[in-house]
């Protein structure tokens, strides 16, 4: 059994069960009880557990007599005989944990407690350490039929071994959690590695913890524990024993989400990929193959005409050997990158397209020429990077040509001094500076507009207007500030002549090799709210929409109908999770047919470009692959 469903949880998928252990921590008050509940809820448990106990059923007479039990288990009755819950309350707690839509479950210490649990129809059981060798109480627990949870702290190997056989044997969904049973527990009695041998013994495992902190629980998340399991309190120093091992709600809520991290971080451990960021790093960090000199197709390629360089985005220097006598299909200047097609010979091109829509080419000032000698789109999208804001395009353009189609600026997000564009920044002077670099992007915008005459609107300007953070994303309360923000750049601009178009934006923008997180222009709602307060049309970027819609477990195709009447222009490429952005379209997890359905009917005359992620690369290869899949469906 490598799976089991407990009120709706899939215990062993991809999400650890947590439970937050209230036991007897509300010392006996059932207000205290349900504020527990609320704490667990705010903290992201999926479960909240108390204990049960008739204890005259659970100790001896003599014991509840204090007769001649040693001083601990004096102790212990006391607190259990004034902390006990009655049935009543018990039941309330049920009904409150559904009302707070929590799992409710409960440790019966005793064979009565298990009849009236039955009564509550719980979902599961949780087994104490203390029980773990009690076959009496396991005999009647196995036969609810229900997923039993099993401590197995006190107890030795053998006995967990015979435990084991017994569950075995009745045919019991279980699940074995590794524990130490003091409260504290010292970190060197935790022997965390155990999980190991007890995974062994039962393919679902878990840990409940005692200890200080919450890095041992993370730590066992990593190991392999699909269940987690600590105490949960209002304040450590209330009496009785499990306060000092529990965990306030704000620690809980920091486990929670250190829990959360650690499975996103831990992947499937089965294939290495190399990741979206990792690419991008590569490209910039890693070595190709160029040529050493320059070479005219025909030629045979020597020793002596190839070399290793950086960036890293030809042909890895892995394929030295076998480009060394191979005859090259195509001339190649001093430093070009060979390319796998070059090993080939079978190197993509442009071809006759046909669309509904507008459709454009994605360009740098460098490369104009050379794609306009190849096509002719309906529109050119001139990507600038920081660099070319102090390039003179007439070095690149032919001062009096009229070149035919349309024109679409790229803003750079980057700018001189490491300084990524953000109309929405909470610094004025960083603001400020935003606002003057976009304002000189509008200026060349209209200097470029005097070579391109098919279109007579406004030319538009895609942007990345900001409102990234570092370390953790924007609480929603503070999302509006940011907006007004870049509300307030946008009147300090001046945008005659132009149409600047917030680009739709992934929440994991990938800034200087890293991740950041975005947080305006994200979500469908905020983006229809804002361009209609601020009279803004956007760009959809169709990859990193997709992103936003898998993280936030948002329909990418309702996402699009909702935000497509704003969309003025599109950016289109395939995508996979939340960071599978600008992939070759098919390569991904989009459904392109269905895609242009919704486009279609909500924003026929939209244009668009191949937005590949390198599309560029050897003379466009990228863009001409994504253009024939997307020829007849667009």
């Amino acid at each position: 059994m490598n799976r089991c469903q407990i009120d709706g949880h899939i215990i062993g998928g991809d999400k650890t069960f947590i439970i937050a252990e209230i036991g007897n921590n509300h010392n006996g008050c059932v207000n205290r009880a349900k504020l527990l509940v609320d704490v667990a809820v705010q903290a992201g448990a999926n479960c909240v557990k108390f204990q049960m106990r008739h204890m005259e059923e659970v100790y001896r007479k003599r014991s509840l007599r204090k007769e001649g039990d040693d001083l601990g288990s004096e102790y212990v009755i006391d607190l259990l005989s004034r902390f006990e819950l009655d049935l009543d309350e018990h039941r309330l707690l049920f009904d409150y944990c559904k009302e707070r839509s929590i799992t409710y479950l409960c440790t019966p210490w005793d064979q009565e407690s298990v009849e009236v649990l039955e009564g509550f129809g719980v979902a599961a059981y949780k087994v104490s350490s203390a029980d773990l060798t009690n076959m009496v109480l396991l005999e009647r627990l196995a036969k609810t039929d229900k997923v039993l949870i099993l401590s197995t702290g006190m107890s030795t190997e053998d006995e967990i071994l015979k435990a084991v056989e017994f569950l075995d044997s009745k045919n019991v969904r279980y699940i074995l959690l590794h524990c130490n049973s003091t409260y504290p527990a010292p970190l060197q009695d935790i022997n965390l590695k155990f999980l190991g041998r007890l995974s062994g013994m039962c393919p679902l495992v878990g840990y409940s913890g005692h200890e200080r902190g919450i890095s041992v629980s993370l730590a066992a998340v990593a190991l392999g524990a699909v269940v987690i399991e600590r105490h949960i309190t209002l304040d450590r120093a209330m009496e009785g024993p499990d306060h000092a091992a529990s965990l306030t709600g704000v620690e809980f809520r920091r486990m929670v989400n250190g829990i959360r991290e650690v499975e996103a971080a831990l992947g499937n451990g089965e294939v290495r990929h190399v990741s979206q960021g990792e690419m991008i790093n590569r490209e910039s960090l890693g070595k190709s193959l160029v040529a050493k000199r320059a070479m005219t197709a025909g030629s045979i390629v020597s020793r002596d005409d190839v070399c290793v360089r950086s960036p890293g985005q030809g042909l890895s220097p892995q394929y030295f050997d076998q480009l060394i006598g191979i005859k090259i299909g195509r001339d190649l200047s001093e430093e070009d990158f060979f390319f796998e097609s070059d090993l080939t010979g079978s190197q993509v091109g442009p071809d006759d397209y046909t669309y509904r829509r507008p459709w454009g080419l994605p360009v740098r000032y460098h490369d104009f020429k050379e794609y306009q000698s190849k096509v002719t789109p309906d529109f050119w999208e001139f990507h600038l990077s920081y660099s070319d804001l102090e390039l003179d395009p007439r070095d690149y353009l032919d001062e009096n040509m009229q070149y035919p189609g349309d024109l679409v600026v790229h803003a750079p997000e980057l700018f001189s001094g490491s300084r990524l564009m953000d109309l929405a920044s909470p610094d004025e002077s960083y603001r400020s500076m935003s606002i003057s670099d976009t304002q000189r992007v509008i200026s060349i915008t209209k200097n470029l507009k005097e070579n391109f005459f098919k279109g007579s609107a406004s030319p538009l300007i895609v942007a990345n207007i900001g409102g990234f953070t570092m370390d953790q994303p924007l609480d929603r309360g503070l999302h509006y500030e940011y907006y007004e923000r870049f509300a307030d750049s946008i009147r300090e601009l001046d945008l005659s002549g132009v149409e600047l178009i917030p680009q739709t934006m992934a929440p994991f923008p990938w800034h200087f090799g890293g991740q950041r997180f975005q947080n305006l222009f994200v979500c469908p709602d905020d983006i229809v709210k804002w361009c209609d307060h601020l009279d803004l049309r956007i760009c959809l970027d169709v990859s990193h929409s997709f992103l936003t819609s898998n993280h936030f477990s948002l329909d990418f195709y309702e996402f699009v109908s909702v935000v497509a009447p704003l969309v003025a222009h599109i950016h289109i490429g395939d995508g996979i999770g939340v960071n599978g952005e600008g992939l070759q379209i098919g390569s991904g997890e989009i459904d392109f047919v269905r895609l242009a359905e919704i486009l279609d009917q909500k924003c026929p005359v939209a244009s668009f470009i191949p937005e590949i992620w390198q599309g560029h690369k050897n003379g466009g290869e990228g863009f001409w692959i994504a253009l024939k899949h997307l020829n007849g469906i667009l």
